[in-house]
């Protein structure tokens, strides 16, 4: 995805700001599922062209953030407001409405790729597009190519799923993301089913996004990744936020002891 010439790059540049207010402002997100109570009061602020970073323990909380944002999951109470639109207020009744209009402003790119087996990567990437938000379909196509080529699989564009490797998976599923034009990128583990020799294709997309100015909110345990791309590094354990900060302070001076051993246990090994 280095520059060069494309006649769809206003097309695949992200959203120019509107304002300096946050892009996203999220207030007292509670979730439990049964007696766990995955999510406890979670606040969370994203200003446009921020790359903000999840991190904790599995089971802390921190994909059912992304879902929620993204109306896959319903808390029991919160607010998510995106600038320039209504507050979703999860303590009322949540209607399909409500839904459709997060997914307008934000776009999923799952841990295991779910692309439809039956359908070409060009199938795939124009779904949405077409289908969801009545983009005309020579339109969808001649962006889906252009971005298929920024990221290196032009050829691909005719291929299924099953005669792509992993890494290319989940490139083309973040071009699908892409090909929505969101407001905000959500990215839920993105390298954590690939092989370890496959994990830097994808990492190398996501710099490049994040150089280009898409505002994303990634989880993920690449924390050498989190260090080079974070504004903001977020730490969650037991479904609370416990500390958040720049990553230059987070990685090398937490001020909580539970962050502390976090980052001992998991960052260590790429500091060897």
């Amino acid at each position: 995805m280095s520059p060069t010439d494309h006649s769809h790059d206003d097309a695949l540049a992200p959203p120019a700001p509107a304002d300096d207010r946050p892009l996203l402002t999220v207030s007292g997100l509670t979730k439990s599922f049964g007696d766990n109570r995955v999510l406890d009061g979670v606040d969370l602020e994203v200003r446009r062209g921020e790359v903000v970073v999840l991190i904790g323990p599995s089971g802390s909380g921190k994909t059912t953030v992304l879902r929620s944002l993204n109306g896959l999951e319903i808390p029991e109470a919160g607010t998510v407001a995106f600038t320039g639109g209504p507050a979703v207020d999860f303590a009322a009744p949540v209607s399909k409405a409500d839904r459709i209009a997060l997914r307008d402003r934000s776009a999923m790119v799952f841990q295991h790729h779910n692309l439809f087996p039956h359908r070409t990567v060009l199938q795939n990437v124009i779904e949405g597009p077409v289908y969801a938000h009545g983009v005309p379909k020579g339109e969808a196509i001649a962006r889906a190519e252009a971005l298929l080529e920024r990221v290196g699989l032009s050829e691909k564009r005719d291929a299924y799923p099953f005669e792509l490797s992993g890494g290319q998976q989940q490139r083309v599923g973040i071009v699908r993301a892409l090909a929505l034009q969101p407001t905000l990128l959500l990215f839920d583990e993105p390298t954590s089913a690939l092989d370890s020799e496959l994990v830097g294709e994808v990492l190398t997309v996501l710099k490049e996004l994040a150089d280009e100015g898409w505002t994303m909110l990634i989880v993920t345990h690449e924390l050498a990744f989190a260090r080079q791309v974070a504004d903001e590094v977020v730490f969650f354990d037991q479904g609370v936020i416990v500390e958040r900060g720049a990553p230059q302070q987070l990685f090398t001076a937490p001020k909580h002891e539970r962050t502390r051993r976090f980052i001992d246990r998991i960052l260590r090994p790429y500091d060897e």
